[in-house]
């Protein structure tokens, strides 16, 4: 970018071959109030705006959200890059935005674009977003700055400032004078001397301020020897922003360089004092007669006896001007005047630094509150300069910032917080700055009355309302994504808390999605909208007298019916309960925008009904129905039947047909036919107008069918399916050999033999009636025919009399009845009671330990006997359940055990008599081992073992005992002989040489004892005739404490398939091995298995499922210590319990299941146990 450049004049110099040069070097929007009015403080221009225009007020259209993205203020080296970049959202845009590049309030950067600024700008078609970049390249110290972004779409507007700092690399710091730090305007202003801020705190950025003096440095005499376009360059370097004020002063010092004929000695150039201080201003008269007068900025000073501001002295020729307690004010252009002649001076008045004395503190508050940020300074009214960001705090009369001062104290006031406030507020002394963060959060936002989702019918107004709190927040009103903005039709209000959208006449256009979006926060309220138009059928297009079409069978039909509704309805076309698709074949329905049609391509004579048209849409519903009549021939009536048949005759009836054909029926043809002929016969030439009938002249035993015909107008129908066969047949004769069976207090018990005359109809059943003697009326005994001959007349009152008749009931009716001569008494007669012990309850009932006991002892007497059962005289045990019914009683022992075994004494009393009966029960279990097994003898390869029966046989005599013997060496068990009956035995054919031991178990009924009883002593077979020296040998000590040679190894095992766990470990003496599952020991688990030989240790794992998964430990123990290895079993497949939790099963359910599975795992366990 290129350096600024200026001439004397202050006006660019004009040269074709030589570009247009930018200054980004500009008054930014943080300069004093005091330096804006002054025309003389823009000193280098570029193509924008006059300086003459800079004090202006610039009026900035009102803000809307367009930014999404804003630049940020950056900081580089000199030389360095930075790329600024802003987005823009173009969701509700209809075209590209329009964006410009400012720097300070009135320099476009548009045209500036070159090598060192360059801006870009890209549109992302999938976000929607506006990418906008200004690209500053190998930047110079003076493009540091205010620079602003503005965006403008329509009338929307958005714009947001940044700063760019430009840090410098060399180390040394730069020696500035205090006149830096001035800016100067034309004599006389009131604004003349005024402190220029911006200029002093300038250099004071980026660097420690230090407290040693820095050496004076006397600009005038550097501009006087300079060369004119060595002018802006000084300035810059020196931070003169007046540079133009100061070169007109500059010319005026040139040209008085003559001799002046009145001054001896002129002022000096310039002066310079600290504020507070006192200053001389000293000339030397040529001719002191004459008379003097002093001015400052023009206007004269005059001496007044009150005033020790301005003191005048006179030392012979010289004339002596004094001021004292310089302030700011007393920096001004000075001059006195002697005769005609004019000397000049400038006085800098060098302000001391204003310390911070105390600090800005943090707030943090919500919206609509009361913010004041206080601070003290080291001076009173001394000037001090509020920033935001970095940029200076407007304090206009409009501004929404107030400042305050008072004595050493100053404030910002921000009376009506708003987020927008949220920032880095700081105070800019000259001896310092402090700095403090203000956080404006929103206030929570709480939803009074939401938005309600609304339906309105066409034409009606429709109104959106909803509260929100705090009441003050504004929102925007958005349809289906679109901005809604106000028109002659659609209102927006926002009363307090209370925000409305009013439409006055609804159209279809105005349904959708509405969302209401308070400003500032993200929550939104939403609705629906829905405009309705109710639904119509125009029936009276068809133009058919009482809506009914007619045509012919055969024929193809299209009817078309106009509609109408909004939005469009739905249209169902019914007959009856069926709807007809617009997918069938022959029948369909066709819907069109304006109309829907029923095509039905050839008429059958089921198409005879009303049509429904159901229209349906969200404003409501229409119907409408139109009757269709197809004439054509009758269908068939249903097949006739049967009601009545005789000897030669039948009586039948039949139901009308379906379908008349649209015409009245005139009547019935009927014919008949033997069932196993093929040949029907009339039975009527004229036409039966009943739908009854009754056919004669039949051959009786002979199966016959009939049928019939319909006939109307149109023809006659096709024939009905034929009836049921019926067999013309007569009545049985009467029941025979009715006599009286049993008779209770309630119930008597009839039997009685066939009639004799069945006849070709067969016999159906009986039917049984009693009368009540004393009475007429016949009571039904039984609602259904039986079968049997013999009937128990059920619910008859105590010592009654009846009489009971019996009827034979055929198809051809009921025969005459059977009666009894006598009347019947309903009395119970009283019958011994017998038990009747099956033949297996005959002998001893055996059963063994842990099974089921189930005795079923049937009995009979009357009335129901008195059961009682006895064990050995005593009452039975609690554990034995007892059920008894009027025949049997029931001996019921879930789980025998040895104290169950005993004779059982049953007993059943009817009044006086009883019969008992004895039963005796076994309860047998596996015996114990035996008792004292020794060896007797040893000779030879043959050893002679003795023994005694064991203690406890089992409640069973012992069938036998079965013999084993071990070799010393390898201590393993082989059976010698099984199901020996005697208590001594001689084992033969052992091995010389070898030492035996031997072992015995006793076995009952039951099976073998579940220990045996070794022999204590050991058995040496020794070779005959040789006598074997054994040397002696020092034992060698092999015992040693467990360990494992091959640990176990973690497994993932399949649920349902079964899975092993295997290890090795080697001690002496032979360990104990222990196998736990997550530190719980495993025993007498079916569902385990464990096996341990020659040191392999395997742990199986019947069918395992996922609860089975865990850490298994394999432990072994022996007297010198004990060892142990672990491994992670884990079970793929089937559902654990979290799985189960996880899926959202009930916890019963999850029991239940889990319970289940251990269930059916126990079942097959012992089924493999007892086979």
């Amino acid at each position: 970018m290129p350096e600024p450049t200026k001439k004397d004049d202050g006006q660019p110099e004009e040269d074709g071959s030589i570009p247009k040069k930018l200054s980004i070097d500009l008054p930014n929007d943080s300069d004093p109030e005091s330096t804006r009015g002054r025309k003389d403080s823009v000193w280098s221009l570029g193509d924008g705006q006059p300086p003459e225009e800079i004090d202006k007020q610039i009026e900035t259209p009102p803000l809307s959200t367009l930014l999404i993205e804003k630049p940020q203020s950056g900081s580089i080296n000199v030389g360095g890059d930075i790329n600024f970049v802003a987005k823009v959202e173009a969701k509700d845009l209809l075209r590209k935005p329009t964006i410009k590049w400012f720097k300070g309030k009135w320099m476009d950067l548009a045209s500036k674009t070159g090598k060192h600024l360059q801006l870009k700008e890209s549109f992302d078609r999938f976000t929607k977003i506006h990418t906008f970049e200004m690209h500053i390249i190998k930047a110079k110290e003076n493009y540091a700055g205010n620079y602003r972004c503005e965006v403008n779409y329509k009338d929307k507007f958005d714009s947001c400032s940044f700063d760019l700092e430009i840090k410098e690399v060399s180390d040394g710091s730069q020696n500035i004078d205090i006149r830096s730090a001035f800016k100067r305007s034309s004599e006389g202003q009131d604004d003349a001397g005024e402190l220029d801020f911006s200029g002093l705190l300038k250099h004071r950025q980026g660097r420690e301020h230090k407290q040693e003096e820095v050496p004076e440095v006397d600009v005038w005499e550097i501009l006087k020897n300079a060369r004119p376009d060595e002018y802006e360059k000084i300035a810059f370097t020196y931070g003169i922003t007046d540079l133009r004020g100061l070169l007109k002063r500059l010319k005026k010092t040139k040209k008085e360089e003559k001799k002046s004929e009145a001054f001896a000695k002129r002022l000096e150039p310039a002066y310079q004092v600290d504020k507070g201080g006192k200053i001389r201003l000293v000339v030397d008269l040529a001719d002191p007669t004459v008379e003097l007068k002093w001015y400052k900025n023009g206007q004269e000073i005059r001496s007044t006896p009150n005033n020790r501001k301005y003191i005048f002295e006179h030392k012979g020729t010289q004339r002596i001007m004094v001021i004292n307690n310089c302030q700011i004010n007393d920096d001004a252009a000075y001059s006195v005047t002697a005769g005609e002649e004019k000397c000049t001076t400038e006085l800098f008045v060098k302000e001391l630094p204003v310390n911070i004395v105390k600090k800005l503190e943090p707030v943090k508050t919500t919206v609509n509150e009361r913010i004041e940020l206080e601070c003290e300074v080291s001076e009173e009214g001394a000037k001090v300069k509020w920033m935001k960001n970095g940029v200076e705090v407007p304090t206009g009369v409009r501004s929404r910032y107030r400042v305050k001062s008072e004595g050493t104290k100053h404030w910002l006031i921000i009376d009506d917080a708003t987020k927008d406030d949220t920032g880095t507020y700081s105070l800019m002394a000259t001896g310092g700055t402090t700095e403090a963060h203000v956080q404006v959060d929103l206030k929570p936002l709480k939803i009074l009355m939401d938005l309600q989702s609304v339906t309105v019918l066409l034409g009606q107004p429709l109104k959106l309302n909803c509260e929100i709190y705090p009441g003050n927040v504004p929102g925007r009103w958005y349809k289906n994504g679109q901005l809604i903005q106000p028109s002659e039709r659609l209102s927006i209000i926002h009363r307090t808390k209370n925000h409305s959208l009013d439409i006055e006449c609804s159209t279809i256009h105005d349904a959708g999605d509405y969302t209401f979006v308070p400003e500032g926060y993200t929550q939104t309220l939403s609705a629906k909208v829905h405009i309705i138009d109710p639904p119509r059928v125009h029936l009276e297009a068809l133009n058919v007298p009482d809506d009914t079409v007619t045509v012919v069978a055969g024929n193809k039909l299209r009817l078309e019916i106009p509609i109408s509704g909004e939005p469009a309805p739905r249209v169902v076309w019914m007959k009856g309960e069926r709807v007809i698709l617009d997918s069938g074949n022959r029948v369909r329905a066709e819907t069109f925008a304006d109309h829907t049609c029923l095509t039905i391509d050839i008429v059958e004579r089921e198409d005879t009904g009303n049509y429904k048209i159901v229209l349906q849409n969200e404003a409501g519903e229409d119907t409408a129905s139109v009757k269709i009549k197809v004439v054509d021939i009758p269908d068939p009536p249903e097949a006739p039947m049967v009601t009545d048949v005789g000897g030669d005759w039948c009586t039948m009836t039949w139901e009308l047909p379906r379908y008349d054909g649209g015409s009245p029926i005139l009547g019935y043809f009927i014919e008949r036919k033997k069932k196993q002929s093929s040949r029907w016969m009339r039975l009527n030439f004229d036409l039966c107008k009943e739908t009854t009938f009754e056919p004669k002249k039949m051959i009786e035993g002979v199966p016959y069918e009939v049928r019939i015909f319909a006939v109307n107008a149109i023809g006659i129908s096709k024939p009905s399916e034929p009836s049921k066969p019926f067999i013309p047949l007569a009545v049985t004769s009467e029941p025979t050999m009715l006599v009286v069976d049993d008779v209770t207090d309630t119930t008597v018990t009839m039997k009685w033999r066939p009639p004799d005359a069945i006849g070709a109809a067969g016999l159906d059943g009986y039917q049984v009636e009693y009368c009540i003697e004393g009475t007429d009326e016949w009571i039904l005994a039984n609602k259904e025919l039986i079968e049997k001959t013999r009937y128990t007349i059920t619910g008859l009152p105590v010592e009654a009399k009846i009489l009971v008749r019996i009827k034979a009931i055929n198809a051809a009716g009921a025969s005459p009845p059977r009666t009894t001569q006598h009347s019947i008494l309903v009395k119970e007669v009283i019958e011994p009671p017998k038990i009747r012990i099956p033949r297996h309850l005959k002998q001893t009932y055996i059963r063994k330990v842990g099974e089921v006991v189930n005795l079923v002892v049937p009995f009979v007497g009357k009335p129901r006997p008195k059961v009682n059962w006895l064990k050995e005289g005593q009452p039975i045990d609690q554990t034995i359940s007892i059920r008894n019914s009027d025949c049997d009683s029931i001996m019921f022992i879930r789980k025998a055990e040895r104290k169950h075994s005993g004779k059982y004494e049953l007993s059943v009393q009817v009044e006086n008599h009883i019969d008992t009966a004895m039963l005796d029960i076994q309860i047998v279990d596996l015996p114990g081992p035996p008792q004292a097994v020794k060896i007797e003898e040893v000779w030879g390869n043959n050893v002679a073992l003795d023994w005694n029966p064991p203690k406890d046989n089992g409640n069973a005599p012992i069938i036998g005992y079965t013999i084993q013997k071990a070799d010393k060496k390898t201590m393993e068990w082989y059976t010698c002989i099984e199901h020996y009956h005697r208590t001594c035995i001689t084992i033969s054919d052992l091995v010389v040489g070898n030492e035996y031991f031997f072992r015995i178990y006793s076995e009952n009924m039951v099976g073998l004892s579940e220990s045996a009883t070794a022999t204590k002593d050991s058995a040496l077979i020794v070779k005959e005739g040789l006598q074997l020296k054994i040397p002696e040998y020092n034992d060698r000590d092999f015992t040693e404490p467990p360990i494992f040679t091959q640990p176990l190894i973690n497994t993932f095992a399949i649920a349902g398939y079964n899975a092993t766990l295997n290890c090795s470990v080697r001690a002496n003496p032979r360990p104990k091995v222990i196998w736990m599952k997550n530190k719980i020991t495993i025993i007498d688990d079916p569902r385990y298995r464990m096996f341990s030989n020659q040191g392999v240790c395997t742990l199986e794992i019947r069918k395992p499922s996922p609860f089975d998964g865990g850490v298994y430990t394999c432990k072994a123990v022996n007297e010198l210590g004990e060892a142990q290895v672990d491994c992670k079993l884990e079970v793929k497949g089937g559902f654990t319990f979290f799985e189960l939790m996880k899926r959202g099963v009930p916890l019963h359910l999850i029991d239940k299941y889990m319970n289940e599975s251990k269930t059916s795992e126990k079942s097959e366990s012992e089924k493999k146990g007892s086979i």
